[in-house]
């Protein structure tokens, strides 16, 4: 009954962390996310034509000054709010680092919502704490996961990330 209890409890960890996960990354390149194990992430979905695209700057500074203790900041660009991503993965990278100067960790291009929601997007808005989940909003809304791939907090898009 003990191993049944501590493998149920195991399963669950597993479902509820991104470190199980992979995603494409903006070149195309598959990550595992196990790579940011023991690191803090900040997790945004990302756009370029959005009322937050000014965000990036703020991201871009957190990234900068905490990279070197363990915190990253994980952009995931989408289309799904206004089409104000409309770009291919190419011309999303090109512009973020042309107007932000963007260095921390891009993805392709995928949706955060709806039945084409990404893997990333399922563990973060189904399976995170129950007052932490529910669908993405807009565009730059922020995930926090902590150095075992859980989610601990999350904030929308009108919190700037500083």
């Amino acid at each position: 009954m003990e191993e049944t209890s501590n493998s149920n409890t195991w399963e669950l960890f597993l479902k509820n962390t991104i470190y199980t996960l992979k995603a494409n990354n903006i070149d195309g390149r598959k990550v595992g996310l196990s790579n940011f194990t023991g690191k803090v992430s900040l997790v945004v979905n990302v756009a370029s034509k959005c009322g937050f695209t000014s965000q990036y700057i703020a991201l871009e500074a957190l990234y900068r000054k905490f990279k070197n203790h363990g915190f990253l900041v994980l952009g995931f660009p989408s289309n799904d709010f206004l089409k104000q991503e409309p770009g291919t993965n190419e011309e999303i990278k090109i512009f973020c680092i042309e107007n932000y100067n963007v260095t921390f960790p891009m993805f392709e291009k995928n949706s955060v919502k709806g039945s084409n929601k990404q893997p990333l997007y399922r563990v973060l808005t189904e399976t995170s704490a129950k007052k932490l989940n529910g669908a993405v909003r807009w565009n730059f809304e922020k995930f926090l996961v902590n150095k075992n791939g859980v989610v601990v907090n999350r904030w929308r898009s009108m919190t700037v990330p500083n």
